[in-house]
């Protein structure tokens, strides 16, 4: 329902140069990453695809039915990404592909190194004794709408990995590892996420987590999250991003508006009273920050919603 962070489109290929109607492949190779870019025009069902590598897949246009870790199937569209261990096949449906209404998607394939490279620089600088852990990628989280970073991030490599520029193995390098941390980050963030369900305030990160989650809908000072870290207000800032890729204030907006977003679909509230709830003490704050997430205001939102309701 809200704006997606889409990626740009990329030009179809012309038809005299098609190898197959059914995820026809272009391929751009680098020292690190391989840039595939997958299109199809027809119909089709259970087609596998397996890389060697891990890889980042991002739709572009169209739909994909995934079929992915002997879990449900799901639709795959434009504004999403999905990323894969290497060796796992993917089986994929296209229900609504045509000539006139083509599927195009990319596949970033990463190099076992350069990954292990990353992530034993985040284990190498960004632990410490009271938050030790091991930064990796995980795949209990493997399908989620991109961010604004993420999309940014592979709308730049789409572009220098497609350049003939003699440098862009550097410049690839350097979008490349922002991505692999950012997914890092965020899988971390979930992570964290779940065990405050779980296992409560074991940790400092837990006990900051529980306490943002447990005063969501009151004024939440950053000052007492310093205290409750034991950090001055600088190094908390600096602490939080590196553990999850965004800022504290960043973070307790976005659940903010996932509260937004439950509370509108009860159609008698108004969007200051769900302000309100939500925490915000200025309305128009709040509907700024509603719609630089979510890409629409909150009042739109509710339209939308409204729309579904009556055509069902």
């Amino acid at each position: 329902m809200a704006a997606k962070n889409n990626l740009h489109h990329i030009d179809l290929t012309q038809p005299k140069y098609l190898q197959t109607l059914v995820e026809n492949r272009r391929i751009f190779n680098l020292n690190n990453c391989e840039l595939n870019v997958f299109e199809s025009y027809q119909q089709a069902y259970r087609v596998p695809l397996t890389f060697s590598d891990f890889v980042i897949t991002s739709m572009i246009r169209g739909k994909k039915i995934m079929h992915l870790f002997d879990e449900p199937a799901f639709d795959y569209l434009p504004g999403e990404t999905v990323i894969v261990p290497a060796h796992q096949t993917m089986v994929i449906d296209f229900p609504e592909a045509s000539a006139a209404t083509p599927s195009q998607c990319i596949a970033l394939a990463v190099d076992a190194e350069y990954i292990t490279g990353t992530l034993d620089y985040l284990n190498n600088f960004y632990n410490n004794k009271q938050d030790l852990h091991e930064w990796k990628l995980q795949f209990n989280q493997y399908h989620f709408d991109n961010d604004n970073e993420v999309s940014d991030l592979i709308n730049k490599l789409i572009r220098i990995c497609s350049s003939a520029e003699t440098t862009k193995n550097i410049y690839a390098d350097l979008n490349l590892k922002e991505l692999l941390i950012r997914l890092v980050q965020s899988q971390h963030l979930q992570q964290v996420k779940t065990e405050i369900t779980h296992n409560g305030n074991q940790t400092r990160l837990q006990y900051v987590m529980h306490f943002i989650h447990e005063n969501l809908t009151d004024k939440i000072l950053i000052n007492n999250l310093c205290r409750k870290a034991y950090l001055s207000r600088n190094h908390f800032f600096r602490w939080f991003k590196e553990q999850f890729g965004v800022t504290p204030v960043e973070y307790i907006n976005q659940e903010r508006i996932k509260l937004a977003k439950q509370l509108l679909a009860e159609q008698q509230k108004s969007i200051t009273t769900v302000s309100s709830l939500c925490g915000f003490t200025d309305v128009n704050y709040f509907v700024r920050i509603f719609k630089k997430i979510e890409g629409i205001t909150p009042g739109a939102y509710q339209g939308c919603l409204k729309s579904s309701s009556s055509i069902n």
